[in-house]
């Protein structure tokens, strides 16, 4: 069994001044005691199920980047990231400069979004439920294709790319590994079967029903 640990609560008692010292020494201990991957949420908000949404939130991908340079061997990853919060392209650039960076310990862990407050509050795109995963969809493959070696054009409903240039490449090879979060039978299992390394599913009765699916769609 493979242990990850998730950075989900920055509300800690020494407030933002002790961000730098708390989280390396997170990073650090997580790292001597042998567990596999450090990931943070891609929240701009803190969520309702852990905290009021004023609590402190860092944003994921420059957290990520602080972490790297803090550890030698943990796999990094934000779980997940809220695909409509980016262009695809820089969020392909994102997770590259992380590998890259860390020396090949970076995941892209992506999901169609679904805190609308934070959103709106923030002027995020938040679309209706269909366009997100659409756009969920079209990410993964512009990501893919970044990651390959066509430069080719991508043309597709919601995104158009003229050069799909990715420069420098990722370090592990063919591309990082892709992580969805999501239970959904119809779209989101079936797109981890065509897309992903690995899914997210929470413990609950359905879940032998889900990985069933799952192996359906696979």
């Amino acid at each position: 069994m493979e242990l990850g640990i998730h950075l989900a609560n920055f509300t800690w008692s020494g407030g933002p001044s002790t961000f730098v010292a708390d989280l390396t020494r997170t990073a650090k201990l997580a790292e001597d005691v042998g567990v596999r991957k450090l990931s943070v949420m891609d929240h701009v908000w803190q969520i309702g199920h852990i905290g009021p949404k004023e609590h402190e939130m860092l944003e994921a991908y420059t957290t990520l980047g602080y972490l790297a340079a803090v550890t030698e061997r943990v796999e990094l990853l934000a779980w997940v990231t809220a695909a409509v919060y980016r262009e695809p392209c820089l969020l392909a650039k994102e997770v590259t400069t992380l590998d890259v960076l860390s020396g090949g310990r970076a995941w892209l862990g992506i999901g169609a979004a679904w805190n609308e407050e934070e959103s709106v509050g923030l002027g995020l795109p938040f679309p209706a439920t269909a366009e997100r995963f659409e756009r969920l969809e079209e990410t993964l493959q512009i990501c893919l294709q970044m990651w390959s070696d066509s430069e080719a054009p991508y043309d597709g409903r919601h995104y158009t790319l003229g050069w799909t240039l990715n420069s420098p490449q990722s370090v592990q090879r063919p591309h990082p590994p892709i992580l969805i979060g999501g239970g959904g039978e119809k779209k989101t299992l079936r797109m981890v079967a065509q897309y992903a390394d690995a899914c997210n599913l929470f413990d609950s009765p359905e879940l032998p029903h889900k990985l069933d699916v799952l192996r359906q769609h696979c």
